[in-house]
């Protein structure tokens, strides 16, 4: 006699007593990891993990809370945990509770955003949210628009490629050797020519160097800029780059994945001045917004740039459905089957509101102006520079502020010491032909006590 299927998600009964045994595990495997990382390195992970899952596909179930226990236990026992406050490695945030809860109920519903009889609600939250981020971003548009996206990576190869279908295959791309690597990964995907590399020795695009590189270059053109770049978090002058491209006739991007939600902020609003200047632009609310991953956007100033995108299966989006009324969903994406990725950016955006937003914006800002505080009267370590957003570099020196005895191996054995123990995740960037340490500050809820705290791990593996 076969067994009755397992409950389906809908069933709030069955999903409340799963998500108890859920939240037991992701509770005693923090406690077992107690820190930022699960100490011991890949090797002891990996091992854990093993020991844990057993046959990966056992030939009788164990159940449904008994799976549950033992791989998110296993899970959160090591996980690198962006809630806690010394790690702060990377653009990886900790996502708010309220959104990971929306989140839930996205998939428990489970809309499939490729045509609206699978998602009538769903894709109806997602023209007004979309609508109203757009207009934050293009405030004085006519007709802005944005598409939900799974990050920065897809925003930008979106970008060029809608750059391509108005400007034809030899468009060329102008970028800053700051960039992110997707553009390079974009034009190849989509079979335009290699970008135009502008170095950037101080970080940032220079607009004369910039003019130099589109005087050179002939035919259409596209000029890449960054607001908040992923090794030093710095922003492009985007007004001046604003205006060379209207000299040149050129369009511009502008990637802003992590600090475009700067905009939330009346503080330091000003930063993105000149954003509205450009074409497209990407944003990612998993960054500086506090979403779980996937939240990320491209917003377009004239929403008639994505007509391109316009595709008909029969099947989704039938010309006599769409006549009739039904939303055409398809053309919202390259991708078909999607998740409502927006349920919870909604959700957040309701709750906090604008100004609810801003202050956690303005919150990790402040954090990184003190641990830039703490580096500098610190003896045993240099600053790069004040952050700009929330991106804190600094290293060890020497005696007397010397560098000659911290070479960039050393810098990188520091940072490997303090993951493998798992006491703190520090990045790594390079930055005036050395190796330094990267502290990404997104972590609204750490205190001075934390940023002191890390200060003393880093001094006391520099020692050892």
């Amino acid at each position: 006699m076969r067994a009755s299927p397992p409950p389906l998600a809908a069933d709030p009964t069955a999903l409340s007593r799963l998500l108890g045994t859920t939240l037991d595990a992701l509770r005693e495997g923090a406690e077992i990891r107690s820190g930022p990382l699960p100490a011991g390195g890949p090797e002891t992970v990996a091992r854990q993990v093993r020991e844990a899952l057993g046959d990966p596909l056992p030939e009788t179930g164990h159940g449904p809370h008994e799976a549950l226990r033992t791989l998110v236990r296993v899970l959160a026992e090591g996980a690198a945990d962006p809630a806690h406050p010394l790690c702060a490695a990377h653009l990886h945030t900790p996502p708010l509770a309220l959104a990971a809860a929306a989140d839930l109920a996205a998939s428990a519903l489970n809309p499939s955003m490729d045509s609206w009889d699978q998602a009538p609600a769903a894709s109806a939250i997602e023209d007004l949210v979309t609508a109203a981020l757009a207009a934050e971003v293009f405030p004085d548009a006519t007709h802005p628009d944005a598409l939900v996206t799974t990050g920065g990576t897809e925003s930008n190869q979106l970008a060029l490629l809608l750059a391509r279908e108005r400007q034809g295959p030899a468009v060329r791309t102008v970028v800053g050797a700051n960039a992110h690597h997707s553009f390079r990964r974009a034009a190849w995907l989509l079979g335009l020519p290699e970008p135009v590399v502008v170095p950037t020795p101080h970080g940032t695009l220079d607009p004369a160097a910039v003019h130099e590189a589109l005087t050179a270059l002939t035919g259409p053109i596209l000029v890449a800029a960054t607001a908040g770049t992923t090794d030093e978090g710095l922003i492009d002058p985007i007004p001046a780059l604003a205006d060379l491209c209207e000299e040149r006739h050129a369009d511009l991007h502008v990637d802003a994945a992590y600090g475009g939600p700067v905009l939330f902020s009346r503080t330091h609003r000003p930063l993105l001045d000149g954003l509205a200047r450009a074409r497209t632009v990407t944003v990612d609310l998993h960054k500086l917004g506090w979403q779980p991953a996937a939240a990320g956007l491209l917003a377009v100033r004239d929403a008639a740039d994505l007509t391109v995108l316009g595709h008909t299966a029969a099947y989704l989006n039938a010309d006599d459905d769409t006549e009739a009324g039904l939303p055409d969903l398809l053309g919202r994406s390259l991708r078909t089957t999607r998740r409502p990725d927006v349920l919870k950016t909604a959700v957040t955006l309701r709750a906090l509101g604008r100004t609810g937003l801003g202050e956690l914006v303005d919150a990790c800002m402040d954090r990184a102006q003190e641990l830039a505080d703490l580096v500098e009267k610190a003896p045993g370590l240099d600053l790069r520079a004040r952050p700009t957003l929330t991106t804190v570099l600094f290293r060890p020196t020497g005696p007397g502020g010397s560098d000659e005895t911290v070479t960039d191996e050393t810098v990188a054995t520091i940072r490997r010491t303090l993951l493998t123990e798992g006491r703190a995740v520090l990045g790594r960037a390079e930055a005036d032909g050395r190796l330094w340490l990267k502290a990404t500050l997104l972590n609204p809820h750490a205190t001075s006590g934390d940023l002191a705290q890390l200060i003393t791990l880093v001094e006391g593996s520099a020692h050892r």
